[in-house]
C-alpha cells in the first residue's frame, strides 16, 4: 500500500510540474495554467476562467487523489449497475404511496418523466465536471472546493453526510419492514415489533460491510442485486395486476383537505428527484475506467432508459391496483400465497442491505483513508479488525435513529429536499457556470441560472413541507414507533 501511494504521489508531482510553471502554492500553480488548453485534453471539459484563477481571496482546498479504495478500474456497465441498483432499490415499493398518491394520475406520471429527464441533464453536466483544472477529482467535496474554496468544500461535504446519512437510515427502516412483514404472514402476536426488525436489519448490513471493502469490489454482488430487485418488482408487479383486476372500482382523488394537499404535493416532489439521484455521483464516476466522461455519459444514459423501467412498472402497477389506498409499502397492501410474499419481502431485505453499502462507501472511504494503517490487503487481520469498529460504530449510528424515528415517506421528503436538490440540481448547474461560463452564451447562461435559483426555492420549500410532516408523524407516533 505504502509503495503504491508513494508511485502515485511521485506521479502527481511530476504531472504538475510537466504542466505548470513554479508557484508559491500547488494552487497557484494549477490555476496559472488552467487558462491554457493542454494537449489531448478533448475529453475534459474546459478549465477555470483566469479570473477565478487568480482570485487571491479564495482558500481553496488542496486536492488529493490518495485513496485506500480502488479507483478507474470498473468498465462503465458496472458502474451503470451501481446506479440502477440505487435507482431500483426497495425504495420503489413506497413510490405508488409517496408520489403517485399525493400527485394523482396527471401529476405523478408527468412529474415521474420530467423528474427523469432533469436529473439526466443535471447528472451529465457533474459528469462532465470530473476533470477540471488539469486533475481528476474523486470526490464532490473535491470538485466543489477546487471550484469555490475551502468554505464551500466543507459545506457540500456535510450535505453529502446528511444526504447519505438518511438515505442509509432509509435503507434500514425498509430491511426493518421487509422482515417485519415476512414474520406477520406467519405470527401476528405483536411480539416481534418493527425496532426489533431494524436491529436485526442493521446488525446484517454491518456484517456485509466488513466484508467488502471498497465500492469496486461490489462485482458479483450486483448481479445478486439485480436479481433480488426483479423479483420483488415483479412480484409486486403481478400481484397487483391479479388485485386490481378482482377489486371493485378505485378511488383516484388526492386525500387531505386543500392546505393539507399543498404540503404533501410539495413533499411528493422531493420524492421525484430523490427516486432518480445518489448524491454521490462523483465517489462513482471515481471507479469508472478512462475515459472518464464518456463511460460515465454511458451509464447514464442506461440507468435513465433500461434501467428506469422496472421503477414505472411496479409504481404504476401499485397505484392502478390500489388507487388512494395505496400502503407506503407496496408489499403490505397485495394479495397472494404467503409463501410468495415471503420471496418478495426476503429479496427486498438482501437488496437493500447491498445497496445501503454503495450509498455508505463515500463515508467507507473517508474514514478508511484517514484513519486507516495503510498498510496490508483489505483483508489483513488489522484492517478487517478497523472496518469492524469504525463501520460497525456508524451503522449503529443509523440503525438507532432508523428504531428512533421509522417514518419512511419523510426521510424520502427531507433527504430529497435539503441535499438532493442542492447538490444534484443546484451545484451542479453552478459550477458548470463557474467552469464553463466564458463559452457559454446568455442564452446558455441564462438557462443554468434559472435552474439555481428554482431549485434553491424549491428546496427550501420542499424542506418546510418534509419538517411538518415529520412533525406530524411525531405527535402520532412515539419514539421506537411499531408501524
Amino acid at each position: 500500500m505504502d509503495a503504491t501511494k508513494r508511485q502515485q504521489q511521485q506521479h502527481d508531482e511530476e504531472a504538475l510540474s510537466n504542466s505548470s510553471p513554479p508557484a508559491s502554492s500547488s494552487w497557484a500553480s494549477t490555476s496559472s495554467s488552467s487558462c491554457l488548453p493542454g494537449s489531448g485534453d478533448t475529453d475534459r471539459a474546459p478549465l477555470l476562467p483566469c479570473k477565478m484563477a487568480d482570485d487571491e481571496k479564495v482558500d481553496r482546498v488542496d486536492v488529493s487523489d490518495d485513496t485506500a479504495h480502488q479507483i478507474s478500474v470498473d468498465p462503465w456497465y458496472q458502474v451503470g449497475f451501481v446506479l440502477t441498483t440505487g435507482v431500483n432499490s426497495a425504495y420503489v415499493l413506497g413510490y405508488s404511496g409517496s408520489i403517485m398518491v399525493p400527485l394523482g394520475w396527471i401529476g405523478g406520471t408527468c412529474g415521474l418523466i420530467l423528474a427523469a429527464a432533469i436529473s439526466m441533464y443535471a447528472n451529465a453536466l457533474l459528469g462532465r465536471l470530473h476533470e477540471v483544472g488539469g486533475k481528476r477529482h474523486i470526490r464532490y467535496r473535491d470538485l466543489a472546493g477546487h471550484i469555490y474554496g475551502r468554505k464551500m468544500y466543507a459545506l457540500t461535504w456535510a450535505l453529502q453526510y446528511i444526504n447519505l446519512f438518511m438515505i442509509n437510515t432509509g435503507f434500514i427502516i425498509l430491511a426493518g419492514q421487509a422482515l417485519k412483514a415476512i414474520y406477520v404472514l406467519f405470527r401476528d402476536d405483536g411480539l416481534l415489533k418493527l425496532p426489533y426488525c431494524i436491529a436485526l436489519s442493521g446488525f446484517v448490513c454491518a456484517l456485509f460491510a466488513f466484508g467488502i471493502p471498497y465500492l469496486s469490489a461490489l462485482r458479483i454482488w450486483l448481479g445478486f442485486s439485480t436479481v433480488f430487485s426483479l423479483i420483488y418488482i415483479v412480484i409486486a408487479f403481478v400481484l397487483s395486476l391479479r388485485d386490481g383486476i378482482t377489486a371493485p372500482a378505485k378511488d383516484y382523488s388526492i386525500p387531505g383537505s386543500e392546505s393539507t394537499r399543498v404540503f404533501t404535493t410539495i413533499g411528493a416532489v422531493a420524492n421525484l428527484v430523490f427516486a432518480y439521484n445518489t448524491g454521490m455521483l462523483p465517489e462513482i464516476q471515481a471507479t469508472i475506467r478512462p475515459p472518464v466522461v464518456k463511460n460515465m455519459e454511458k451509464a447514464l444514459w442506461f440507468q435513465f432508459t433500461v434501467g428506469s423501467l422496472p421503477l414505472y412498472a411496479v409504481t404504476f402497477m401499485g397505484y392502478w391496483a390500489y388507487g388512494s389506498s395505496t400502503s407506503s409499502y407496496l408489499l403490505n397492501s397485495v394479495h397472494g400465497p404467503a409463501w410468495i410474499k415471503v420471496v418478495a419481502n426476503l429479496s427486498a431485505f438482501l437488496q437493500t442491505v447491498i445497496a445501503l453499502h454503495i450509498f455508505a462507501s463515500p463515508m467507507y472511504e473517508y474514514l478508511d483513508t484517514r484513519f486507516g494503517s495503510g498498510h496490508g490487503g483489505p483483508f489483513a487481520i488489522h484492517n478487517v479488525v478497523f472496518r469492524v469498529g469504525v463501520r460497525g460504530g456508524y451503522l449503529t449510528v443509523n440503525t438507532l435513529v432508523a428504531a428512533m424515528l421509522p417514518f419512511l415517506g419523510d426521510f424520502m421528503s427531507l433527504t430529497g429536499a435539503l441535499s438532493t436538490f442542492p447538490l444534484t440540481f443546484v451545484l451542479a448547474n453552478h459550477m458548470y457556470l463557474m467552469v464553463k461560463g466564458p463559452k457559454l452564451s446568455a442564452f446558455q447562461k441564462g438557462w443554468h441560472w434559472l435552474n439555481v435559483v428554482g431549485f434553491s426555492l424549491l428546496s427550501v420549500t420542499a424542506a418546510a413541507a418534509a419538517l411538518r410532516l415529520i412533525i406530524l408523524d411525531s405527535s402520532t407516533y412515539h419514539l421506537f414507533a411499531d408501524m
